[in-house]
């Protein structure tokens, strides 16, 4: 697999990564098997997928705990992201970005994790009450005692504002880069990017991009919906959080359909094995060599379809059909 380059470091990261927070915390309950998640990921680092990106907050601690039994056989075959910087309450989350907090959640993610060196350190929030210098200077002593080797921040952007609006979308979090800058280096920056969520490209990953920072392209596959493995009105469970979403209503996926459509297209002029979900996977890739897509997947197929998309380059013509599709309905907030 075609190998990516995260920031200024010098480790080499497969093209496609594996989102891991799905695995036992953001979807329902039926669907996080431990045993089944572990297979997943093995899969994944069989299939090239190296990247493994987690965070102290999922289940809470329950998805770093599950790629600890990964790691301690196979800690030279991945390069392992995590985040601190948000507590899971009983029913809220919050941000705690003080320099204490920030050096003993390190030290528990290292023991979850089963390893000496977390490879991407990333600030999930920063914390309104604590200027983000101090927390991201806390965050550099642990690059500097070797316990982490590069620092990413994942961004907040205004994701109602959909493709083709004006405006800045990521001022903030833009804002937030150049302080931080001046501290220390930043590696990757992780959002949002999609073929229905492509806002970070008018400002965030140009700003990336200029400054070699990697790119983590979270919900690249939409949450599943551009897998085009989804019916609108199907369905979801109950504890499944697209139940609540607005871009999950039946009305919403109906009026989102013509995205799958022209994915399927695609698609089809690669070949009958090729998946609208690696087309959408392809169409990330092609944003940049720094851009790294990291799905989530729940099942050993589905990881190892994910990887070949690494092998599918997308012409001309496939990226100006897809630039000419409708724009995404519906909002995320």
């Amino acid at each position: 697999m075609e190998r990516r380059t995260i920031g200024a470091t010098a480790l080499g990261v497969g093209a496609v990564g594996l989102g891991c927070m799905p695995m036992n915390w953001a979807y329902s309950a039926s669907q996080r098997r431990g045993d089944r998640s572990l297979r997943t990921v093995h899969a994944a680092l069989d299939a090239g997928v190296n990247l493994l990106d987690t965070a102290d907050m999922y289940g809470p601690f329950t998805n770093e705990l599950l790629l600890g039994r990964v790691l301690k056989e196979r800690r030279a075959d991945a390069f392992v992201s995590t985040k601190c910087g948000l507590l899971v309450g009983d029913g809220h989350i919050v941000a705690n970005g003080r320099p204490g907090y920030v050096r003993r959640a390190c030290d528990a993610s290292l023991r979850r994790l089963q390893t000496d060196v977390i490879d991407l350190y990333q600030l999930h929030r920063a914390d309104p009450e604590v200027p983000v210098e101090e927390t991201w200077g806390a965050m550099a002593e642990l690059v500097a005692a070797g316990k982490v080797r590069a620092l990413g921040l994942c961004a907040v952007g205004a994701r109602s504002t959909r493709r083709g609006a004006t405006g800045g979308g990521y001022d903030g979090t833009i804002r937030q880069l150049e302080r931080v800058q001046q501290v220390f280096p930043v590696s990757a920056v992780e959002a949002e990017l999609s073929v229905w969520s492509p806002e970070v490209l008018r400002r965030l990953l140009p700003w990336c991009a200029a400054r070699g920072v990697g790119f983590l392209a979270a919900l690249p596959l939409g949450a599943g919906f551009l897998t085009g493995t989804l019916t609108p009105g199907g369905g979801f469970e109950q504890d499944d959080p697209r139940a609540r979403h607005p871009r999950f209503t039946a009305e919403m996926m109906a009026a989102n359909q013509p995205l799958v459509a022209g994915l399927r297209r695609v698609a089809a002029r690669h070949g009958d094995d090729v998946t609208p979900a690696q087309v959408a996977l392809a169409w990330v890739l092609a944003q940049g060599p720094h851009v790294i897509p990291v799905p989530g997947a729940k099942r050993e197929r589905w990881a190892v379809e994910n990887a070949r998309a690494a092998g599918l380059v997308l012409a001309p013509a496939d990226l100006a059909e897809i630039a000419a599709l409708p724009a995404p309905q519906g909002s995320w907030d």
